[in-house]
């Protein structure tokens, strides 16, 4: 989860408004909703992942390594030295690009599907001086607004407008009226639904891979 429990407490959410239980629930469907969303994830995880290559000396990856442990092409196990391997990954740092390993000395990664394996830990994840690195802080913000929308009052009639306000098109009264862009307004939801998380996490979504259909 990309924010706790103690964050929403000292963002005045109280227990009488949702125990510990429900703020965790709704920290991990947020969590999982901003991984959906950008195709990345922004904490470190233990992972194994199958790869293909394509006859060329760079391959690249779903997500950014913070630490290779292993890497087999085929059965053969290649080595992990900075001066045979370039690994572009996490942190991230000023300039990045996406996750690559990149083979030097000609050598390439031969075509073949799920013919590469790679051990390690894995995320998206920013310098903040340690090996891991942490959670950008615009995920963390936008997964407690996530959650902070999902408590508040549905009777509330202030908080539904506020919350509803970037859904309104066209509002009339007796006196006048406006039109919102219909294109603005649905470009605003493309991710989330609203605009304020949505804003937060657009720096963050993952592009499309070179070759993607």
């Amino acid at each position: 989860m990309y924010a706790s429990v103690a964050d929403l407490r000292a963002e005045g959410v109280t227990a009488a408004e949702a125990n510990d239980a429900r703020l965790e629930l709704l920290l991990d469907e947020a969590s999982r909703l901003i991984d959906r969303v950008t195709a990345w994830f922004f904490e470190p995880r233990l992972l194994t992942l199958t790869v293909s290559g394509r006859g060329a000396p760079s391959i690249e990856l779903p997500v950014p390594p913070i630490r290779v442990d292993r890497l087999l092409l085929g059965s053969v196990e290649l080595s992990l030295d900075p001066s045979e391997l370039l690994i572009v990954g996490a942190p991230v740092q000023p300039g990045f690009d996406g996750p690559r390993f990149t083979r030097r000395h000609g050598r390439t990664f031969p075509r073949g599907h799920g013919n590469v394996v790679a051990e390690g830990l894995w995320g998206f994840t920013e310098d903040d001086g340690t090996p891991t690195g942490r959670t950008p802080p615009a995920i963390r913000r936008a997964t407690m607004l996530l959650v902070l929308r999902s408590l508040a009052p549905l009777a509330d009639d202030a908080s539904f407008e506020a919350r509803s306000r970037w859904r309104i098109i066209e509002e009339r009264t007796r006196d006048q009226s406006y039109r919102l862009d219909p294109s603005k307004a649905s470009a605003s939801a493309s991710l989330t639904g609203d605009p304020e998380v949505d804003a937060l996490l657009a720096l963050y979504v993952r592009r499309t891979p070179l070759g993607a259909a």
